[in-house]
This record gives structure tokens, sequence and C-alpha cells, in this order.
């Protein structure tokens, strides 16, 4: 068995003496692991970190083996090493999609989103992108949410909270006594613009809500990684 696919790096790990297991995002194959043959040695280092975009060929003797991996870098995000904001989202962005996706199950239209996410790291406006990028993710896993109109009435305006049960958006009007039970919807949310650092937290609230919710039954009813813990808390820090 053997394919040839992109892929973006998201782990990497030492193997016996000197191969590496490492996991990727790949176009048309999913998340992937497989051995790196000399993955571990210091000349392969620079090669192997998480975000690398690596031109990939995957070869085993059954579809079921682990297999091994030839690696050739095509694009390398090591500029992010001097930017701590930036960096925590990429491991963010790489912890999430291990733990969410199934491996070997393809997600083509993921796989187009996050490379964009990925090159505009550290560029004015990535982390309105990350936020929207999680509510793609969200959808994608199947717990997308519905901003489009109100629940209660159906109308499209003034939408202002969303229900924690049905992930569906309830305007100001049709909340009513029950506002204090629903969650706050980031004005702008469901748009393209830049978000307000305010309305960024309350975002992430919300798709940590539902992404903690969605994933605590893969995750063993482990908590979100902690690389998105760290994003969010430099994030905080950073408005204060």
């Amino acid at each position: 068995m053997d394919w040839r696919d992109e892929g973006v790096l998201l782990s990497m790990r030492p193997h016996g003496e000197s191969a590496a297991i490492i996991e990727v995002l790949t176009a048309a194959h999913g998340r992937h692991a497989g051995v790196v043959r000399g993955g571990a040695s210091r000349k392969m280092a620079a090669t192997l970190q998480p975000g690398t975009q690596l031109q990939l060929e995957w070869r085993a003797r059954l579809d079921d083996h682990i297999g091994t991996f030839t690696v050739e870098p095509l694009r390398s995000r090591a500029h992010l090493l001097g930017d701590r904001l930036a960096l925590a989202g990429l491991m963010s962005i790489c912890a999430l999609l291990r733990a969410a996706l199934p491996e070997r199950e393809p997600h083509p239209a993921l796989w187009s989103e996050t490379l964009p996410l990925l090159d505009a790291l550290g560029v004015d406006g990535w982390t309105s992108a990350y936020l929207r990028w999680e509510l793609r993710l969200l959808e994608e896993l199947g717990f997308g949410l519905d901003l489009t109109a109100c629940a209660v009435t159906g109308v499209t305006e003034g939408l202002a909270y969303v229900s924690p049960k049905s992930g569906r958006a309830v305007s100001a009007k049709g909340a009513g006594d029950w506002a204090d039970r629903l969650l706050p919807l980031p004005p702008g949310l469901a748009g393209t613009e830049g978000l307000s650092a305010g309305a960024l937290e309350q975002g992430l609230r919300l798709t940590g809500f539902f992404l903690d919710r969605g994933l605590r039954p893969i995750l063993n009813d482990r908590p979100l990684p902690e690389a998105r813990a760290r994003l969010v808390d430099l994030l905080a820090r950073k408005q204060a």
C-alpha cells in the first residue's frame, strides 16, 4: 500500500533510537500517522516542527499498518517561533485537529480552510479568523451552530444569544426571561470583519463550550487540549 499527498505536521514523538512517529493532517487522507526513519535526528529537527507543510509518501504492507513516511518540506512556519501569541494559535490548531478528527477520515473542506489560517497567523486579524475556524471545526464534527435566525421568533436581526441545548441563535426579544440561561452571541461573529477584543473573548467562550461538550466523549471525559487553554489565557492577558 502506498500513496502521495500533501500534509501539515501536527505532532512528532521519538520512536526507538532514531526514528519518529508523526501525525499529519493531509488533503485526501485526513489525520494520518506514520514512522519517519531518522526523524529524531538533528538533521530532521527543523523539518518535523508543528505547522510545517510537507510532501508525503506513505508506504505499508497492509492498509491497517502504521506504515512509514518519506517527507519533503514545502513550507516552514518557523517564523512563528518569534511571536508568542501566533505560536500559541498554531499549537492550538494542531492540538484540536489531533483531538477532534478521527484517523484516516478525509476532511477536504476543513483542510482547505486550515491552510489559509496557518498562513495568516501573526498577521493583523488572525485571531478573528481563528475563532471562525473553530466554528468551522464544530460544523465539520457535526456540532455546527445555527446563527442565521432566531430559534424562537424566526427573525434574522437582533440576534444576541445562543441556546446551549440546540446551538441555535436567539434574539434579545425572543430570549425574554430565559436570557440568563443562554450564551452571549458576540456581535459580528457570523460576518467576516475583525472582531473587538471583547467579542473575541465571548466567541472563544462560546466555541469552547460546544467543543468541550462535543469532544468530551471522544476524549474520555478529559477537557479540551491544554494548548487551546494557553491561547485563550494569552489573549485574555493581552486584553487586560
